[in-house]
């Protein structure tokens, strides 16, 4: 994931020096960091194996992995509970109205030990029977290096409530429309065999999202807001150790709890 903060930092960097240049451009942006938890529908997954193997997960289960308490143990370390971070450009003078680079660090985990319906092809045979995900008799699926939604948000702003000494934004209503791409590292076990795959591009998403901002200062902003989305994996790499040339396809609905701090930077 250090390609995409490199990438992030340049955008930051450049967008900056071109507002500066050209005031008609850009009226401001804003940088954020934060973190999430999520609820996941239920989900089909397909699994399709180098081996041969190609079947069908019905309505399994899934939930996220939190690691709040890795705040407290590495807090160097933020990057490992699930994070978000957002770039955003203001387009008009009331900054009413950005453009917004966002980037949901999810995880998505299938629970283990739950009884699923199988069909396909495993082994050469046909199935069609419950079966029970077990990591060392089955198998096990998690995006926990991140099921990494990166899109686009266009965002509005409407003042609910400004100081009343300053006139300025004390409480703002926020709500945002996305769309853009997965970046997962599935993490996939079979029969005893995991392997951490590597990050790509494997999908898509979309997403609505609504809160509020509560400006601390001037400039320095707390935003709280609810999400819910629909997003598709089209090819995760499921390799093994053993096994290559695997993949994964599902997708899912979910619901998205998120609290950030901001920075409001002017040119």
């Amino acid at each position: 994931m250090k390609k995409i903060f490199q990438l992030l930092l340049f955008i930051l960097i450049t967008s900056h020096s071109i507002g500066q240049k050209n005031n008609n451009l850009l009226k401001g942006m804003y940088i954020q960091w934060g973190y999430n938890t999520e609820w996941y529908t239920k989900s089909n997954i397909q699994v399709t194996m180098g081996n041969g193997n190609k079947f069908i997960l019905h309505n399994a289960k899934a939930h996220d992995k939190r690691d709040f308490d890795a705040i407290l143990k590495k807090p160097a370390e933020i990057s490992i509970p699930q994070y978000n971070y957002r770039i955003g450009f203001y387009l008009n003078n009331t900054h009413s109205k950005a453009l917004e680079i966002n980037f949901d660090h999810a995880k998505y985990v299938v629970s283990d030990n739950q009884v699923v319906r199988v069909t396909g092809i495993i082994d050469g045979q046909v199935v069609d029977a419950d079966s029970i995900l077990n990591n060392r008799r089955f198998l096990h699926i998690e995006h926990t290096d991140g099921a990494n939604w990166l899109h686009i948000n266009y965002v509005r702003q409407q003042t609910l409530l400004n100081t009343t000494k300053i006139k300025r934004p004390l409480i703002n209503a926020i709500y945002k429309i996305g769309a853009g791409i997965n970046i997962p590292r599935t993490d996939f076990t079979w029969r005893g065999d995991r392997l951490n795959n590597n990050f790509h591009v494997a999908g898509y998403n979309f997403s609505a999202e609504g809160g509020a901002r509560l400006y601390m200062t001037k400039r320095l902003f707390l935003e709280c807001t609810a999400k819910t989305g629909f997003v598709k994996y089209v090819n995760s790499l499921a390799n093994t150790t053993q096994i290559k040339n695997s993949s994964i396809k599902h997708h899912f609905g979910y619901f998205e709890l998120i609290s950030l701090i901001g920075y409001d930077i002017k040119f």
